[in-house]
């Protein structure tokens, strides 16, 4: 069955067909989430608290077709409700330890999700929304509620801060520097 069926169905108050649709986008909500907060018992909060709201809302949702941008945006601002409650900065450490006991990650993608956490908060949802959730920059858009030139100004200014960040102090105008400075 198609995930607009099951929408219909959710919508409609079938219980079963939200939980399936839930299981369609549980590993795009944990890994999100995951990003959001560093760690699996948060991510994994978070996502049950976004399932909780999506529930709820599912009769508010307009479009079917828009369901993971909707679902996307509830995730969103609830990681962010989670991360203001906390007051806290995303424990680096655990990203790390998660990371490195998955298969095929290597220490490149520690560094990146490392220099994700570091951008200012609108450059990295728009970051993770556009290379993780492969959304166009239009759905991204209406997921931030901010103009379409926004969020390539977002992306360009991200891309650039992504790239200082991950250069690190043996990088020169494109020259990398030998231990004998």
């Amino acid at each position: 069955m198609n995930h607009i069926k099951l929408i219909e169905k959710a919508k409609s108050g079938d219980v079963e067909a939200f939980e399936d649709l839930l299981k369609l986008f549980s590993y795009q909500l944990y890994r999100t989430a995951f990003l959001y907060t560093g760690n699996r018992e948060d991510a994994l909060d978070i996502v049950q608290e976004t399932s909780y709201k999506a529930f709820v809302a599912i009769k508010t949702l307009k479009k079917n077709k828009y369901f993971s941008t909707w679902l996307t945006r509830i995730l969103i601002n609830s990681a962010n409700e989670f991360l203001k409650k906390k007051k806290r900065d995303i424990p680096l450490a655990n990203v790390e330890q998660f990371i490195t006991h998955q298969e095929g990650i290597n220490i490149e993608q520690i560094d990146l999700v490392k220099g994700i956490n570091n951008l200012k908060k609108a450059y990295r949802e728009v970051i993770i929304l556009f290379y993780f959730h492969d959304l166009p920059i239009k759905e991204i858009s209406n997921v931030m509620d901010i103009p379409e030139n926004t969020v390539k100004t977002y992306l360009h200014r991200g891309k650039e801060q992504l790239k200082i960040n991950l250069k690190g102090a043996g990088y020169v105008e494109g020259k990398i520097l030998s231990g004998n400075i």
